[in-house]
Order: structure tokens, then C-alpha cells, then sequence
């Protein structure tokens, strides 16, 4: 720390206990005899051009909005001032405008290697608000910027773990470490992680080709078994149905009706009449026998 009564007096870690390089808090220290002059010279010059002064004195902010103050480079006491009006002094006064709302910005496109050596090209978007104006101005030059080369630099590490199907169907999961590892990372620049999401995962053009083939061959099989399954299942039922109407010969006639009823109700001109088999066999006997005995003649003459 240096502290001569002109430097402000600010304090980095990074020492041998392991500091967080963030900004500490307002020193106590006084200013110093120039500082003080230079404030009472301006205090003068309100007082001489008063009420005209009170348009370079009266500043507002919106109610997302935090204003940071600092007076002669020094971080004003009290924190971020808003919302509403708040009071500056010309010339030794300066402040910047934080805004609190949640901003969402897409990762750019990052080509990834995967676990299992596949390259992907995966894309995220990042919600993220700011929690703590004064070290978001004071920790950090850019928290905005700094926070998207932190994002695809951390989208980047994570999917390189994970193999390709772990990165397809885990999505959830690698957003929540994710969230988990950039919030830790942003917290001193009081920047709050609220939300990563996998905007899109995009393959090879062979591999997808590739994939949508092996997904087609499953299918294919899958249908094959299915289809084999069910006819095994239908011929099992209509053997044990032959059965049932083998031992009740009534019951192929009462099925007959409800043939005919089914037929009948959909309005059909079409009549069946069953013939039995077993009318058919007393004359395929006596064909049988007819063409037995027709051979046994043709025998005879041919002998003689």
C-alpha cells in the first residue's frame, strides 16, 4: 500500500497467505492537504454559481441502476448510491452507472474434441446479473467481457471430459457444473451466474449419416422381433381357439353366426354360405374309389 496523502490507497493480495486480488474497502486515511483543497475550492464554486451549479450536482439513477463514486480516484464511503437522486461534486467527483438487471449473451461456437475423440461444435447461453456494483467496477476492467472469455473457456474444459453420448444426454447435468464453476469464479467481481443452458450440439456431417444409419438398423430389428413376437403370440391363441371348438362342434356353428352378424351389420350384398367338410368327403371317397377302379380297367386292357 502506498499512502503518501495523494495515492489512493488500495491494497492487492496475492502474498504469501494467497490473496483474491480483489480491491479492499475505502481506506480511512485522509486525504491528504491537496485533496482537501481541491474540495473546498469546488465546494466554492457551487456556492458562487448556486442555483446553476445544481445541474452538474444533482444526478439520478434508475431503479436498476447503481451509480460508484469516486472522489479525486478515492472510492467513495457508503458503497454504490442509488436508485434515485444523489449528490456529486464538479471537477473532483466522477461516477459510472452499473446496471443490475440479468443480461443473457450466447457463447460463441466452440469446437471440442470430446472423451471419446469426436469433434463437436457445441454452443451455450449465459444469464448473469451483476450483485455487487462497487466490485464489479473496482475488481475487474470489463466484468462483461471478462465473464464471455471465462464462459467458453469453461464450456470448453467441461465437455472435454465427457464423452459424446454423455454430452447428447446429459445436458442438464453439464450446465449445473457449469453455473456451479463460473459463479465461483465470478463471485469477486460480484457478478452473479444465474443460468447456462446448451444452446445446440452440432456433429460431422459423416457422423450424423453414420448414426442415423445404426439408428435406422435398430429400429428395423426391433420392428422384425416385434413382428415375430406377435405372430407367434396370434398362432398360439388360434390353436388353443381350434382346440376349444374341436371339442364343441357347436361352437364353430355359433362362430358362423356371429360371422354373419358382423357381415350383415356393416350392410353388405354379399352372402356366405359355409359348406361343411364333411359332406365333401362322403363324394371324395366315392371319387377315390371310381378312380381305382377306372385304373384297375385300364390295367385289364392294356394286359389283353
Amino acid at each position: 500500500m502506498v499512502n503518501n496523502g495523494k495515492v489512493d490507497s488500495i491494497q492487492f493480495g496475492g502474498g504469501g497467505d494467497g490473496g483474491d486480488n480483489s480491491v479492499q474497502d475505502p481506506s480511512t486515511d485522509s486525504p491528504g492537504l491537496c485533496a482537501f483543497i481541491l474540495t473546498i475550492i469546488s465546494y466554492l464554486l457551487i456556492v458562487a454559481t448556486f442555483p446553476f451549479s445544481l445541474c452538474l450536482c444533482i444526478k439520478v439513477v434508475q431503479e436498476y441502476e447503481r451509480a460508484v463514486i469516486f472522489r479525486l480516484g478515492r472510492l467513495l464511503k457508503g458503497g454504490a448510491k442509488g436508485p434515485g437522486i444523489f449528490f456529486v461534486i464538479p471537477c473532483i467527483d466522477s461516477y459510472r452507472k452499473v446496471d443490475l438487471r440479468t443480461v443473457s449473451f450466447d457463447v460463441p461456437p466452440q469446437e471440442i474434441l470430446s472423451l471419446d475423440s469426436v469433434p463437436v461444435s457445441v454452443e451455450a447461453v449465459i444469464y448473469l446479473r451483476v450483485r455487487d456494483a462497487t466490485a464489479a467496477e473496482t475488481n475487474v476492467e470489463d466484468y462483461s467481457h471478462s465473464t464471455r472469455l471465462l464462459a467458453a473457456t469453461t464450456l470448453r474444459n467441461v465437455l472435454g471430459t465427457r464423452n459424446l453420448a454423455e454430452i447428447l444426454s446429459e445436458r442438464e447435468s453439464i450446465s449445473a457444473t457449469m453455473q456451479s464453476s463460473l459463479d465461483d469464479a465470478t463471485d469477486p467481481w460480484g457478478v452473479k451466474v444465474e443460468r447456462v443452458e446448451i444452446k445446440d450440439v452440432r456433429l460431422p456431417v459423416q457422423l450424423q449419416r453414420a448414426m442415423a444409419a445404426e439408428a435406422e438398423a435398430a429400429r428395423e430389428a426391433r420392428a422384425k422381433v416385434i413382428a415375430a413376437e406377435g405372430e407367434q403370440r396370434a398362432s398360439r391363441a388360434l390353436k388353443e381357439a381350434a382346440d376349444v371348438i374341436n371339442e364343441s362342434p357347436a361352437a364353430l356353428q355359433l362362430r358362423y353366426m356371429q360371422t354373419l352378424n358382423a357381415i350383415s351389420a356393416e350392410k353388405n350384398s354379399t352372402i356366405i354360405f359355409p359348406l361343411p367338410i364333411d359332406l365333401l368327403s362322403q363324394y371324395m371317397k366315392n371319387d377315390k374309389k371310381n378312380a381305382k377302379i377306372k385304373s384297375k380297367k385300364d390295367l385289364l386292357s392294356d394286359d389283353e
